[in-house]
Formats: C-alpha cells, structure tokens, sequence
C-alpha cells in the first residue's frame, strides 16, 4: 500500500513540477481545457502529495538515508 501511495504522489509531483516548468515559458496545464473543478482537485493532490512526501521521503530514500529499508 504504501508503494503505491508512494508511486501516486511522486506522479503528482512531477506533474506539478513540470506545470511549474511550463509556466516559465507562458505555458499553464490548467489553459488544456481542463475545468476549473477537475484544476482544483488536481491541484489539491499536488499539494497533500507534496506534504506526504515531506513526512516519508527520508525514511524510504536510499540516497537521503542509508539505513532506508525502501519501499515494501
């Protein structure tokens, strides 16, 4: 279970970040067509996916951690 939360989140987050990547050059996900209650939603996900990382992150990454156990 928590790979899975683990690999929805890290999708989110680069979804959010690619968004912000695209804003750069004038570019914004939410001008796709998608309406503005589907937008928040998203944009909702991001955020707690982001939150949820911050908690997890260290704990289940081998780089940040050495003694990570990882994913199970």
């Amino acid at each position: 279970m928590h790979k899975t939360i683990h690999m929805i989140s890290w999708i989110l987050l680069v979804v959010g970040g690619l968004n912000w990547g695209l804003a750069f050059f004038g570019h914004d996900l939410a001008t796709w067509g998608l309406s503005m209650s589907i937008l928040k939603v998203v944009y909702l996900l991001i955020g707690l996916s982001a939150i949820y990382e911050i908690f997890v992150h260290k704990h289940n990454c081998k780089m940040c951690n050495p003694n990570a156990t990882g994913m199970r």
